[in-house]
């Protein structure tokens, strides 16, 4: 189309699978805007000069009403915005109804950057590399104030609110390298929390994934926070009972609460069981869960709820039940809590206005890691869900 491919852009290239269903909407309302506009301003040309007074003492003849026209002007422009309506909710759920088969990469947003972890662990700032025909999910949280991702040539924004996860997701259709924004006014140096997307060939990604050798995945990761906080001391992750309840095998299930209601065993779910315990007892067990509110960074709670939605390979789209060896990582077995890679990408943060690499500055920070990069849930239920009236607290750097 013209407007995609003059010198002159007018719109961002069309690179995923629902950027052009999002412009013919768009088309859509352009068109139909511009041709009432016209019709409005020619009718009311029209009449302006037939009605016009012709003579200063000029009667001008009374006109009765005609219901049959006043419905036809009523009528008709309603069927056409119930098809502005129908149209933009079809969007809407094909945007917002995640896919079973997608790749879910971690997102937390903070001042005044973007931090990207993927399933097998390689950590990046302000740049995402993601595989050409793959739907990916992002899970979205923030660790201070409201933020929103924004890739205008997929066309999919999303806010990033403190306290609860959002989700949106994406197929590329092309390779090639797109902006990546936050669109919503965050302090100073909003303006430079941007970066990109990079949209490889699988074998390049597969490739560029290879390269990282310290990547620990957000299960295992997640693993690690869920033993060293005692959590499997009260939560059974293999189907036996216990002080509390069970988690194999809970995620995307109803659970049943002890007044008397159910809920969803969601992300927010998971994450509200960790922060805010009492907030959800499951039937039949004693609230006895101490909160982890203010001891778990966003990434630390991702990477808990990774763990936790592993136990149920069924509702997580066939994801590994028990948290392996890190397979590109010489050194085997459980990762602990702060060894999570050999950098902390928050020791590359400087206010970075650019796409940072954290491999490029391997061994950096590698003892920065935080002291609480320890912490998990121990819950008196297994999972949580949004937080609700929970905010992440802001780290110092």
């Amino acid at each position: 189309m013209f407007l995609l491919q003059s010198p002159v852009r007018l719109l961002p290239e069309q690179a995923s699978t629902i950027s052009g269903e999002v412009d013919a909407l768009y088309f859509y309302l352009w068109g139909v805007s511009a041709v009432m506009t016209l019709l409005v301003a020619i009718v009311a040309a029209f009449f302006v000069i037939k009605y016009r007074r012709r003579a200063p003492d000029e009667i001008p003849r009374q006109i009765a009403g005609s219901m049959k026209l006043e419905t036809l002007w009523s009528v008709i422009p309603f069927i056409i915005m119930l098809t502005f309506f129908g149209w933009g909710l079809k969007l809407y759920f094909t945007m917002y109804r995640m896919p079973k088969d997608a790749m879910e990469i971690s997102v937390v947003g903070k001042q005044w950057m973007w931090k990207f972890q993927h399933p097998t662990g390689q950590r990046e700032i302000n740049e995402l590399h993601v595989p050409i025909g793959q739907k990916i999910k992002l899970i979205m949280t923030t660790e201070d104030v409201i933020h929103a991702l924004s890739i205008p040539d997929f066309r999919i924004k999303s806010d990033v609110v403190p306290g609860r996860y959002t989700a949106i997701w994406f197929e590329a259709t092309k390779t090639g390298r797109y902006h990546l924004f936050c669109t919503e006014y965050c302090g100073t140096n909003h303006s430079g929390m941007g970066g990109f997307v990079e949209v490889m060939e699988r074998n390049e990604y597969e490739a560029w994934l290879s390269g990282n050798l310290n990547a620990v995945s957000p299960i295992v990761a997640g693993e690690g926070h869920f033993n060293s906080l005692g959590c499997v001391s009260c939560h059974s992750a293999g189907g036996a009972g216990g002080r509390c309840p069970t988690l194999a095998g809970i995620f995307g299930k109803q659970q049943p609460l002890a007044d008397g209601g159910n809920v969803t065993v969601d992300e927010a779910y998971i994450r509200e069981s960790i922060l805010n315990p009492s907030a959800k007892i499951v039937a039949g067990y004693s609230n006895i869960m101490p909160t982890y509110q203010g001891q778990v960074s966003e990434e630390q709670l991702l990477q808990l709820v990774s763990y936790i939605k592993s136990l149920s390979p069924a509702a997580s789209n066939g994801i590994q039940t028990t948290a392996p060896a890190r397979e590109n990582n010489p050194s085997t077995g459980v990762a602990s809590p702060s060894g999570q890679g050999t950098t902390n990408p928050d020791s590359l943060r400087s206010n970075p206005l650019a796409p940072t690499n954290p491999n490029a500055e391997a061994g950096r920070g590698a003892g920065s890691t935080r002291a609480n990069d320890a912490a998990s849930p121990g819950s008196s239920r297994p999972n949580s869900s949004s937080s609700g009236g929970n905010q992440p607290r802001r780290e110092n750097q």
